[in-house]
């Protein structure tokens, strides 16, 4: 992460540099949390509550299975010393097989939900990339830095409003 923001920085210095140096005048600068606009687009707010939805059946089987679990470790404290020694291993053979499975269906759930949101969110960061560049080209801006990158800047400078806006006209969610 600090190796990218470094390169971000650098890259964005140089640019800075080189059209200064070009003798081109000012250098018209924007900045974009783009993260941020992401993160605020419609198509987002609505993928994470169809995922939400998608993923819920899931998550309420393991809030039983959860519950299941307390009951077993329940039945075992209540009846310490009331149980046969047979009784008492079943409930605990019972509480460890009902605890694994519990910890694959979260691994699993884990993992799609990642898989799921990564993939969306790469493809609204791209779609994001495009909506800036068109938006600084109808600007005039020559460079457009990630909130990320930067120390300072005046909030006059501050892109990610309209960009999300923009973003949401153009790929509105459906």
């Amino acid at each position: 992460m600090s190796a990218r923001f470094g390169l971000r920085l650098a890259a964005a210095c140089f640019a800075l540099l080189s059209l200064g140096k070009a003798g081109l005048g000012q250098t018209k600068v924007g900045v974009v949390s783009l993260q941020g606009a992401v993160l605020q687009s419609a198509e987002i707010k609505k993928a994470s509550a169809e995922m939400e939805a998608k993923y819920r059946p899931r998550q309420q089987t393991m809030e039983k299975l959860q519950k299941e679990i307390e009951g077993i470790k329940q039945q075992l404290q209540t009846n310490a010393g009331k149980l046969t020694s047979i009784a008492e291993a079943d409930l605990n053979a019972q509480g460890t097989r009902k605890q694994r499975e519990l910890q694959r269906m979260n691994d699993d759930l884990q993992a799609d939900v990642t898989a799921e949101r990564n993939e969306i969110l790469m493809q609204s960061s791209r779609k994001m990339q495009e909506v800036v560049k068109k938006l600084a080209d109808e600007k005039g801006l020559d460079v457009v830095v990630d909130v990320q990158g930067t120390v300072f800047f005046k909030a006059a400078l501050d892109l990610t409003a309209e960009a999300v806006a923009a973003y949401d006209k153009a790929y509105p969610a459906k």
